[in-house]
């Protein structure tokens, strides 16, 4: 050691708490939540509670569109075992190893029982990406150059090219299709922003309807992974079993909901439009629209004249 530090590797990487890119999106969407509920004391009557419970609900299904296309969490596994910690080494460590899939790479848990074992601080999270534009092989070359802990190397080496489970070209290409048609949503969730707020709410719900299926075909197109078969992870004497996450029954809970929503919408636009109007805050006041005028001023130079 030197200085505490070894000198042939970089400094030990902590686990990650949060993700850059998810902060960003959700600190966009809660400002715009915010603005919204600033203004929202300047809608009178029962418009304020339909304004919120529009806006609200509308806001939350976007950022959870663009949310889960960086989350790790469509298919997640954990496992509790003792293992060996570094190559050409018999020292055994026992650590919870999670392994955590999205869309665009995986990420892979290490976290000692306790964490301070060996005069080491076990903690760590590791991601390996494998998109478009990115190099799955690469980054584990680098995670073998750094001297990461067999256990995430070993995880790692199951989704490279060259691994015999021969999963990796098929995560890549589920994740990128589904990433495509949940941007695809999202721009369908615009447009039906918009025309909810124009006179034309019926193409508004059927637009919502599109959505939903966009959302539903994602899920679809992740789920063809599970059509070959996964290889075992095998990890001391236990296994580690991956299963679909909290971004996945929440995409298919998202996608559930704007097909009630869609569905409700051009239902009551033929069943009760005014009652649809009123929600909308698009109901004209008919007691204004026929409103006669009280008193009627005639010029009386004219009447004679006449």
């Amino acid at each position: 050691l030197f200085d505490g530090i070894y000198p042939f590797y970089s400094q030990q990487r902590k686990a990650a708490v949060f993700d850059i890119s998810t902060i960003i999106i959700i600190a966009v969407f809660l400002t715009l939540a915010c603005s919204f509920l600033l203004i929202i004391p300047g809608i009178r009557g029962r418009a304020r509670l339909y304004w919120t419970l529009r806006v609200l609900l509308s806001l939350f299904v976007g950022v959870a569109i663009v949310v889960v296309q960086f989350t790790g969490d469509w298919e997640t596994g954990w496992v509790q075992a003792n293992t060996s910690y570094k190559s050409f080494s018999h020292v055994q460590v026992n650590a919870d190893i999670g392994l955590h899939i999205g869309l665009a790479g995986l990420n892979i848990t290490l976290r000692g029982n306790p964490v301070n074992q060996i005069n080491e601080t076990i903690n760590y999270n590791e991601h390996f990406p494998w998109n478009f534009g990115a190099d799955y092989d690469r980054s584990y070359s680098e995670g073998l150059e750094k001297g990461l802990p067999s256990p995430i190397l070993y995880v790692a080496e199951k989704f490279s090219r060259q691994s015999p489970c021969a999963v990796h070209s098929q995560y890549r290409m589920a994740g990128h299709y589904a990433s495509a048609m949940l941007w695809v949503a999202f721009c369908t969730w615009i447009i039906s922003n918009i025309l909810f707020s124009m006179p034309v709410l019926i193409y508004g719900g059927y637009m919502l309807l599109v959505t939903g299926a966009f959302m539903i075909f994602s899920l679809l197109s992740f789920s063809t992974v599970r059509n070959s078969p996964m290889c075992l992870i095998q990890i001391g004497t236990r296994t580690l079993h991956v299963a679909y996450g909290g971004s996945f029954w929440l995409m298919l809970a998202i996608g559930l909901l704007c097909f009630v929503v869609g569905i409700t919408t051009v239902a009551m636009h033929h069943l009760n439009l005014d009652l649809l109007k009123t929600f909308f805050d698009l109901r004209e006041d008919k007691a204004e629209e026929y409103q006669e005028m009280p008193e009627v001023f005639i010029n009386p130079h004219f009447v004679n004249k006449g």
